[in-house]
């Protein structure tokens, strides 16, 4: 038999209604055991097949949730993603993957389509007002915006800033460049207050250059820093892609890294400690991040656990590679 025989099929083969196929097949326990026997009988004689989609619904029971993340072609998503479809698949659940920078009116069609039960939120940059109206529970991850007034999970970014400058000014460089992430998004703000922060009660001197978390902008700000009178001798970039074009630029301007400047990246990309010379950065645990967050989502909407408003920090931790050396006496 095909996957075409209905509901109506297997009750006329059992010699019961179709309502109790139904019951006999979602809760078995009120249907008496000889009828049970004939239904399930039925079933394999007809070669029904269970419409877990359609049954999922009519018991409310969470079938997928969904991930919204801008430029998915970033790979710092790659663990992230990774983590969460584990727990999703552990659970049962599916996981659907959509950029939250397809525009208002594709993102709202999508959340509600009626696909998903629960949302983590990568962006921090989408209309308030779009996101406190939608009804399924969200859960932020790494970056965030109070005016959600959602819970969420990231690493302390703005101590991190610290730790970069932290170590700088103990490798004895006094002059820090920080080349910074794009002006509206809340991750520059936090670490370059962190940065500012540091530098300020270090005393040292400090050069802040509005870029981005792209290879472009590390590329643009190498020609920044090579045409200053007084090249600062250490740079702490918002990214590690942007370290990378800092760093790429530089040896095509004929400087050196770390001979002529020490660069220090943040999030620790698979390709951070590949790259040539290896790269000093701020390791996010973008599993642990990932898995955790959707831990806390699978845990509210399988369990009814509360998923609370707060944010939860991870405190940041520092990879020492070969970009970064001692300023040379």
């Amino acid at each position: 038999m095909s996957n075409r025989v209905r509901i109506a099929d297997v009750a006329a083969a059992a010699g019961v209604s179709t309502a109790t196929v139904s019951r006999a097949l979602s809760s078995p326990g009120v249907v008496g055991a000889e009828t049970r026997e004939r239904v399930m009988a039925a079933v394999l004689a007809t070669g029904y097949r269970i419409n877990g989609a359609a049954r999922d619904l009519r018991m409310q029971q969470p079938r997928a949730i969904l991930v919204l993340a801008p430029n998915l072609a970033n790979t710092f998503f790659s663990r992230i993603i990774a983590a969460i479809q584990d727990v999703a698949r552990q659970a049962g659940l599916a996981v659907q993957i959509s950029d939250s920078r397809a525009g208002t009116e594709v993102l709202e069609a999508i959340v509600q389509s009626g696909r998903a039960d629960g949302i983590l939120l990568l962006d921090g940059a989408l209309p308030p007002d779009m996101v406190r109206n939608w009804t399924l529970p969200v859960m932020q991850l790494c970056e965030w915006n109070d005016g959600y007034a959602l819970p969420g999970l990231r690493i302390d970014n703005s101590a991190a800033a610290r730790v970069a400058v932290d170590h700088l000014a103990d490798l004895g460089h006094g002059h820090i460049l920080h080349v910074a992430g794009p002006p509206e998004n809340v991750l520059s703000h936090m670490r370059q207050a962190g940065f500012d922060a540091a530098m300020s009660a270090r005393q040292l001197s400090a050069v802040v250059h509005d870029g981005g978390f792209t290879i472009a902008a590390g590329a643009a700000a190498a020609h920044v820093w090579a045409d200053m009178a007084e090249r600062p001798t250490a740079v702490f970039t918002a990214s590690d892609e942007c370290a990378f074009g800092f760093i790429s630029e530089c040896y095509r301007l004929g400087f050196r890294v770390p001979r002529d400047v020490s660069v220090i990246g943040f999030d620790d990309v698979d390709f951070a400690g590949h790259f040539i010379p290896p790269l000093t950065t701020i390791h996010q645990p973008r599993a642990r991040l990932g898995r955790k967050a959707a831990e806390r989502l699978v845990g509210a909407l399988l369990n009814g656990a509360p998923l609370g408003t707060g944010y939860e920090l991870i405190p940041p931790h520092l990879v020492v590679r070969e970009s970064t050396a001692a300023l040379p006496r």
